[in-house]
């Protein structure tokens, strides 16, 4: 494969990882602003530095709002004290009080002996009163405080309120709270409308109550009408789509339920939700091949079977799938490269000494701290210490990956370190052979750098596997994906000195497992992998195919078109590979810029490979009409990932009819709206990542390097 300069490449890599930093500290300042945080944010704001010559970001700082000036970002903490507390910045006067220093409102009952003022009594506070013992109790400060309210605004009413709402403004607000609860169903409790702060904040800004009824009734009706009318406006335009489906494979045990979601992929580069199924059990190949083709069928019809360019779905690649592609020639029917990096990683486990010892002597440790109270005592005394938590070690089973229990090893290493070189772990040891044996594991280094080394393998794969399903990558970048993969495994075996060849065997099998002839046709026929030579020309990469794949791409083009056409199309494959494209439609279409939200280069249109197809290379009558169809497909199979609460009502048995089609006027509402958004997570997992970004890690974290495992 061709490779980016390797320059570009660590300049790109470090403009992320200063966006990363960026994004950081602007949301530890959000955070401190609402009252959450350290009281110096308030004045210092991060701001990106870029570079001249490239745009890149460069550089993270912390500017002075008060003085506007400008310090380094390593130690937002140091900053404050150095110019805001002693004085540096000529415009702050002094931080506000900690809470701690304000004397806080007694919630015991007032001790008799001593005298205080009452900040609750209904007499004047500037003079000592003995402290106030009220029959009721503690509770009843609160009542008093309640009087004391009242009198107030019977001394002070409140102005008359503005102008009521009108009816327009009225109906507008609730279409839009509603819609809200449509599109965050599932994350949010359509009874929570009844909620009482919620109805007390409605009537608090003059809107009427809203009902569970009414949010399941006509109003339910006319949104996912609209939203119906809006999917199938989109798909009747298309010349062709692609049908995503994904939810086959439960996320935890095959016996739990699962919701198969079915979208479509247009070549514009949207997605529309046609429908979801509940899955109560795994599903069988011959299943799934009817729930796929009745869903072409119901956006198709029987008379145009050739809209559908093919399918990408997180299983039955083998079975289901090869049956209609062999049915359909024009079809091209993928498995989804995220679900095949997660097979690798069983892949790893299943087929690696390696993994498999490491895996064990993982296991054996963690049992062992877990279940016996001596070492457990010890181990938690210097597990507090070292990362200031109590825990039990996570034991690899059906319900919990190794990557967990290798994520707890390592974070714990230097607490389980600490407890082999204990005194009572070495009287311990003296009459236990087992407690003998893992002393002997903790204090070899081989065996923490073969932990390390597997934990890295996985967190690679996994990482990868996370960028796709926010990516989504086209089935032309297939091929790039597992070189990249190669290369980082190749890397990262290289850092902890494990021998490589078994693992790149793995990779190989799994590789030729999940390899489809669309990927190097996709490759080769789309102008974003096109070359530039010596000559200046813009000519397509089929150096980089092996002698199979290049007689796949001529296979797979012949089999895509009619009897008529395929000699045609062969004799236009061949002129594409001899002349490529015109220099400055190439280079337009490569064409890349810098995306504020990630930080990453990323193609400015990703539209333009298959539009020059239908432009300026409509001299390629026939190899277009596989090119304009094979560039849009997707490689992922990753919809619209649902919450707990819908998969478990779905899940339950004896829900009425009536009930049913109400949940999937919801789901499809919901879908509807994020796919429009591009937002392919949920809530749980949002939550998760917000809860998990703790300050003090956010801003030791050094700019341009991952934090250690250990």
């Amino acid at each position: 494969m061709a490779a980016e300069p390797s320059t570009a490449a660590a300049e790109e890599a470090a403009a992320r990882a200063v966006h990363k930093r960026y994004e950081a500290l602007t949301t530890v300042r959000t955070k401190a602003i609402k009252g959450k945080g350290a009281w110096y944010w308030s004045h210092l704001e991060p701001i990106l530095v870029q570079n001249s010559e490239t745009g890149l970001p460069k550089a993270v700082k912390l500017r002075c709002s008060l003085c506007d000036a400008i310090f380094s970002a390593s130690n937002p903490s140091r900053t404050a004290s150095e110019h805001l507390k002693r004085g540096t910045c000529p415009n702050f006067s002094s931080p506000p009080k900690p809470i701690s220093s304000i004397a806080p409102c007694s919630s015991s009952r007032p001790n008799l002996g001593r005298k205080r003022s009452s900040h609750l009594a209904l007499i004047d506070p500037s003079q000592p009163t003995q402290a106030l013992v009220l029959s009721g109790g503690k509770d009843d400060l609160g009542a008093l405080a309640m009087l004391r309210d009242s009198v107030k605004k019977l001394k002070s009413p409140k102005t008359s309120p503005g102008p009521p709402l009108s009816r327009t403004q009225i109906d507008s607000s609730l279409a839009l709270l509603s819609d809200w609860f449509y599109e965050s169903f599932g994350a949010v409790s359509l009874s929570s409308i009844e909620h009482p702060k919620l109805r007390a904040f409605l009537h608090q800004v003059g809107l009427p109550p809203l009902s569970r009824s009414d949010l399941v009734g006509p109003r339910l009706d006319a949104r996912f009408d609209a939203a119906r009318a809006d999917v199938d406006a989109r798909v009747h335009e298309a010349l062709f789509f692609q049908l995503a489906s994904d939810g086959w494979r439960p996320n935890s045990s095959s016996s739990s339920s699962s919701l198969v979601a079915l979208s479509l992929n247009l070549p514009n580069g949207t997605s529309v939700f046609h429908s979801a199924l509940p899955l109560h059990a795994p599903a069988m190949s011959d299943y799934a091949d009817d729930v796929l083709w009745n869903a072409i069928i119901d956006v198709c019809g029987n008379g145009s079977l050739h809209r559908c360019a093919g399918i990408v779905a997180d299983r039955f690649k083998s079975k289901a799938l090869r049956s209609i592609e062999d049915k359909h020639h024009w079809m091209v029917n993928l498995s989804c490269q995220v679900q095949s990096f997660h097979n690798l990683v069983k892949d790893f486990h299943r087929e690696l000494s390696l993994f498999h010892n490491v895996s064990s002597s993982c296991s054996k440790i963690a049992n062992y701290f877990n279940s016996n109270s001596q070492v457990r005592k010890t181990f938690h005394k210097y597990q507090l210490q070292e990362v200031d938590h109590t825990s039990l070690l996570r034991v690899a089973d059906a319900d919990t990956p190794v990557f967990a229990m290798l994520e707890d090893i390592l974070a714990s290493a230097q607490a389980i370190q600490l407890v082999n070189l204990d005194e009572s772990y070495k009287i311990l040891c003296l009459e236990d052979p087992i407690g003998r044996e893992l002393g002997e594991m903790i204090r070899d280094m081989g065996f923490w750098n073969n932990v390390e080394a597997v934990h890295s393998l996985v967190k690679l794969i996994n990482g990868m596997a996370q960028e796709m399903e926010v990516e989504r990558p086209l089935v032309g970048q297939c091929l790039p994906l597992w070189e990249e993969l190669r290369s980082k495994v190749k890397d990262c075996c290289a850092k902890f000195n494990i021998e490589d060849t078994p693992v790149e065997k793995v990779i190989d099998k799994r590789f030729k497992k999940n390899y489809h002839p669309a990927w190097s046709a996709a490759f080769v026929l789309d102008p974003l992998y096109l070359v530039k030579d010596a000559s200046g020309r813009y000519l397509p990469p089929f150096k980089c195919l092996t002698p199979e794949q290049e007689k796949d791409v001529d296979k797979l083009i012949t089999r895509m078109v009619s009897r008529e056409e395929a000699h045609i199309a062969l004799m236009e494959l061949m002129k594409w590979r001899s002349e490529g494209m015109d220099p400055l439609y190439a280079q337009a279409v490569q064409v890349k810029q810098l995306d504020p939200t990630t930080g990453k280069m990323r193609i400015a249109n990703p539209q333009s490979s298959r539009l020059v197809w239908e432009t300026c290379l409509s001299e390629f009558k026939s190899l277009g009409k596989v090119a304009v169809r094979l560039i849009f497909l997707h490689a992922t199979a990753c919809g619209v990932k649902y919450c707990t609460p819908v998969m478990r009502w779905l899940s339950t048995p004896g829900r009425s009819g009536a009930s049913i089609e109400r949940v999937n006027k919801l789901l499809f509402i919901t879908a509807h709206s994020k796919l429009e958004r591009r937002d392919f997570s949920n809530e749980e997992d949002k939550d998760a990542d917000l809860f998990a970004d703790e300050e003090d890690n956010v801003l030791n974290e050094s700019p341009f390097m991952e934090p250690s495992s250990v």
